[in-house]
């Protein structure tokens, strides 16, 4: 049995592939996988009905602090970033170099598809708040994209986003399930970018690249983004029961189970940092579910036996899926169509676990105190 400990290189080459160049490395960010990040588009008429009165003192708030953008002079590299890249880079092993230009370019590629979504909501509606918001966000998103595209140049790797934007598929969402999506991305954002920058600020020796000093005031923009849904979906209370508690619970695991089987695919990345994996995914799980409880009545219970051994067995059926993918012909293609059906019934067992249930808060934003 193969477990998130013992992953070889192998393996996980054929979950991320090659990136020798920039080629390669703009096809990989156009190409949609189950674990690639994606471009959304939606409905924006329905977008444009949207009415925050029910949370205007708290929207109010949270417009100031945009307007007061704390991160204006953030992302910009000092002659310490450029003299660290020089000594740390060629230190690193070819395949630590494959793992870390893989976090990066899908890292580029989650913030510039909110870049794009949230910039074309603006573009397609009137609506005075949310185009305000949208505004704001999606100029938060492109500081992002634009200074990880940097770090992707140091070695010679340069996305063209105005290329991918052309040329990515994009997916079509209604509003609600952008809201849940993209709160959940958000959220788990913040929680991943804190928990590497608290690793690293206790352990310096294991910061193989500076990027990592700017994680701390750059995931507080992710954590007012999600706070900017909190808002949205508190204000529109039928998204936050019966029926939609189902897509809540898909949405939650949807998002847990590809960081956790994409995370996998990193040992590497990870061990440089000091973590184990599985260490570090429910670390950001714990930290996600603690900060969702804020607007959504379920969670998942990730502690439960059978929670884990789900999420392992999605890792392995990963693997297998891309090691039937490598082998191609028939066999190959049955062994793919296998392993598929199987990954569904392990998502559909875990969907199915129980859940636990929470009690909203009257105060609806929360800090970044983690």
């Amino acid at each position: 049995m193969t477990t998130s400990a013992s992953l070889e290189f192998d393996h996980v080459e054929l979950l991320i592939g090659s990136v020798e160049s920039a080629a390669d490395a703009n096809a990989k960010a156009v190409r949609n996988t189950v674990l690639s990040p994606r471009f959304y588009t939606t409905d924006f008429a329905a977008m444009d009905r949207l009415n925050i009165e029910a949370v205007r003192a708290e929207w109010d708030v949270m417009m100031k602090e945009y307007e007061g953008d704390n991160n204006h002079d953030h992302f910009q590299r000092d002659a310490q970033f450029a003299e660290e890249v020089k000594t740390l880079m060629p230190q690193l092993s070819p395949e630590m170099r494959q793992e870390f230009l893989d976090f990066l370019i899908s890292s580029l590629t989650s913030e510039f598809s909110g870049c794009i979504l949230y910039n074309e909501i603006r573009k397609n509606i009137d609506n005075p708040d949310i185009k305000q918001l949208m505004t704001y966000m999606a100029r938060d998103e492109s500081r992002h994209a634009g200074f990880i595209n940097q770090s992707l140049k140091d070695f010679d790797l340069g996305i063209d986003l105005g290329q991918l934007k052309r040329t990515k598929a994009y997916t079509f969402f209604k509003p609600k399930y952008i809201f849940y999506a993209t709160y959940l991305s958000e959220k788990i954002g913040y929680a991943r970018y804190i928990t590497i920058f608290r690793q690293l600020e206790r352990h310096p020796d294991k910061r193989f690249h500076p990027i990592f000093r700017w994680f701390e005031r750059w995931c507080n923009d992710e954590f007012r983004h999600g706070e900017s849904f909190a808002l949205i979906m508190r204000s529109q209370p039928e998204l936050l029961r019966g029926v939609n508690l189902l897509w809540i619970r898909f949405f939650i695991l949807a998002v847990y189970a590809t960081m956790y089987v994409r995370d996998h695919t990193r040992p590497l990345l990870h061990e440089a940092m000091g973590f184990k994996s599985t260490e570090y995914d429910y670390e950001v799980f714990r930290i996600t579910s603690e900060i969702a409880r804020q607007v959504f009545p379920v969670e998942v219970d990730i502690d439960h036996p059978s929670f884990r051994a789900g999420m392992e067995r999605l890792v392995e059926l990963s693997i297998a899926n891309a090691q039937a993918k490598e082998r191609g012909g028939l066999v190959g293609n049955l062994l793919r169509a296998t392993t598929a059906v199987q990954a569904v019934w392990t998502f559909g067992r875990l969907y199915f676990l129980p859940v636990k249930r929470n009690a909203l808060p009257t105060q609806i934003r929360v800090q970044p105190t983690w």
